[in-house]
């Protein structure tokens, strides 16, 4: 990808992760601008993997820009997904993302911002969604400020991100 590129795209989208697209993502997953966001590359490689049974609550996808794969995301629902970082909100219907702009040349465009868009209106459509709830590290201030951009809102007490999902 040329990180030079002129970012005039004519279509942006997602469609579903594909076998053919485990090794850009492990290409990603190595990439300075990710590595630090996505420990654990090897746990990452595995859900993918297995993204048709152990993890089939998972729903991944890749951001095409014009055709050319460019990032990754997912959604699941956040009652399976074994974490706790909730503390006492009710988890009924809720559900988390995560997301990486995995081409140096498209970072800082907004289009991490587009990807939670599609990716929320996917939630919406598939899923009976009330909220979805997000929690990046304190250090990604970049991921915090996509976040916002968003529209969601930061629970300082749990220190999470949540947005209602409007039906």
């Amino acid at each position: 990808m040329n990180p030079n590129l002129n970012l005039n795209l004519t279509s942006l989208g997602l469609r579903p992760f594909d076998d053919s697209d485990l090794e850009q993502f492990k290409v990603w997953l190595k990439k300075e601008h990710v590595k630090k966001w996505f420990e654990h590359p090897d746990s990452w490689i595995h859900e993918i993997e297995h993204r048709k049974d152990e993890f089939d609550f998972v729903h991944h996808f890749i951001l095409e820009a014009d055709g050319q794969p460019v990032g990754f995301c997912q959604y699941y629902d956040y009652s399976r997904g074994g974490e706790n970082w909730h503390n006492d909100t009710d988890i009924t219907d809720t559900y988390s993302i995560d997301y990486m702009i995995g081409e140096e040349g498209f970072l800082r465009k907004g289009l991490a911002t587009k990807m939670i868009a599609l990716l929320e209106e996917r939630i919406k459509r598939e899923t009976k969604a009330r909220k979805i709830i997000v929690r990046p590290e304190k250090e990604n201030a970049v991921s915090r400020k996509t976040l916002f951009s968003a529209g969601y809102q930061y629970d300082n007490y749990i220190d999470f991100f949540i947005k209602e999902i409007k039906r």
